[in-house]
């Protein structure tokens, strides 16, 4: 069955959101979803970035709730480490993603150990660390084989180090990180978000380690086509940028599955490149109609250029930005309604005092400002109370701040 082939932005909007799992309503409170919830949404996401900010919830906790609601953290904690479903490598930066998956990564592991990474450049200091350290890390690979699981600072030998970023860790953690990259080693996070790791053959299932392991223009292919199924509508740098497959190569498989049919090309309203949907792409209005607020590392959105195409919300994070030169705040969420992204907060899970301070609120333009704050309000309430916080506090800074402070529930 053919996909559409002409799209009007919207339309485009439908399906990036069913493709997110962001178009069907959550369960209802009493249905509190569990393991099973939780590996079918990274099979439909196909992969969950994390992120070490937990100035609400770390990424990887927010995106199942955004679209499952309020299910339990120590259901996804379950999920990895050793034998478990999930396993985390470089997939869209560092990811969780389904062990299903892991072939497929295994030609990326292989480059990596060659040094093939990110540029040039890169993949010179890369060997030039490697062939300096060559014994050490067969020391580390010694230690882990015979002591692990390990975090790097439980290495017989961490060897601290001072300077500044990359230098600023031990040898230890970047002789784990090399060893993680080739596929030596696997990891998991602990309740600090520290990485633990440990030889891959203890860690990831012995049946995901039996497959076949395919070409890596085999592994950009498959890749790419779960890419487009989770995007629903993309250009070509969309689908390389989901999965972080280099541009020049994506270009090469997107135009080789078109040619297999398993990629539908498709013009879309106000976009200056070609799109691409998969075949049987069906067309259906949401029927979300409560309001998601957005991980700013949601997959939805991590992709600016595409969020602004899609929905012409121009977003950055301004995690990085001196606090006198922000626009919107440290840590802020984009709120969903219907098919659109109609308003943005400023969020502090403040757990010492038990609430969910809202520090600033922003109206997108030609939105209705009380139809938005009652919808933002019984957001945050859901947000607060899964996150066992007893109150919301919001701070008089932006546009929407008075419309939402008299629309909060009172604690």
């Amino acid at each position: 069955m053919r996909g559409p082939d002409r799209l009007s932005n919207r339309e485009a909007r439908w399906l990036a959101l069913a493709a997110q799992g962001l178009a069907i309503p959550r369960p209802a409170a009493a249905k509190r979803p569990g393991v099973a919830r939780l590996r079918r949404l990274v099979d439909e996401l196909g992969t969950i970035q994390l992120d070490a900010v937990n100035v609400v919830a770390r990424t990887q906790f927010l995106v199942p709730f955004s679209r499952v609601g309020a299910y339990d953290p120590a259901h996804l904690r379950s999920l990895t480490g050793p034998g478990a479903p999930w396993f985390e490598y470089w997939g869209h930066a560092a990811s969780l993603m389904s062990t299903d998956l892991y072939p497929l990564f295994r030609p990326s592991m292989k480059l990596r150990s060659w040094d093939q990474v990110e540029n040039d450049a890169a993949g010179r200091r890369r060997a030039a660390w490697r062939n300096d350290h060559a014994d050490y890390l067969r020391a580390v690979l010694r230690d882990v084989t015979e002591n692990g699981p390990l975090t790097a600072g439980q290495l017989s030998d961490p060897r601290r180090r001072d300077g500044e970023w990359w230098d600023r860790r031990s040898d230890g953690r970047r002789a784990m990180e090399v060893l993680f990259g080739d596929g030596e080693l696997a990891a998991w996070r602990s309740a600090g978000f520290e990485r633990v790791y440990d030889l891959t053959e203890r860690v990831i299932p012995t049946e995901a380690l039996a497959r076949p392991v395919p070409t890596i223009e085999e592994a950009q292919r498959e890749l790419i086509v779960i890419a487009a199924r989770c995007l629903g509508v993309a250009t070509a740098p969309d689908l390389a940028d989901y999965f972080w497959i280099r541009p020049k190569p994506a270009a090469l498989r997107v135009a080789e599955l078109v040619e297999d049919g398993r990629l539908l090309p498709a013009s879309v309203e106000g976009w200056n490149k070609p799109a691409y949907v998969t075949p049987g792409a069906r067309l259906r209005a949401p029927k979300r109609a409560h309001a998601t607020l957005l991980s700013p590392f949601d997959s939805l959105v991590w992709n600016r250029d595409r969020t602004m195409r899609l929905f012409g919300f121009h977003y950055r994070i301004e995690i990085y930005v001196p606090e006198h030169l922000r626009t919107y705040g440290y840590y802020v969420l984009p709120l969903l309604v219907g098919d659109e992204l109609v308003a943005r907060f400023s969020l502090k899970a403040d757990r010492r005092g038990g609430t969910l301070r809202v520090s600033g609120s922003y109206l997108e333009p030609g939105t209705s400002r009380d139809t938005v704050a009652e919808a933002a309000a019984s957001e945050l309430a859901g947000l607060g109370s899964w996150l066992g916080l007893e109150s919301i506090e919001v701070a008089a800074h932006g546009n929407l701040a008075d419309a939402l402070a008299k629309a909060v529930p009172r604690g």
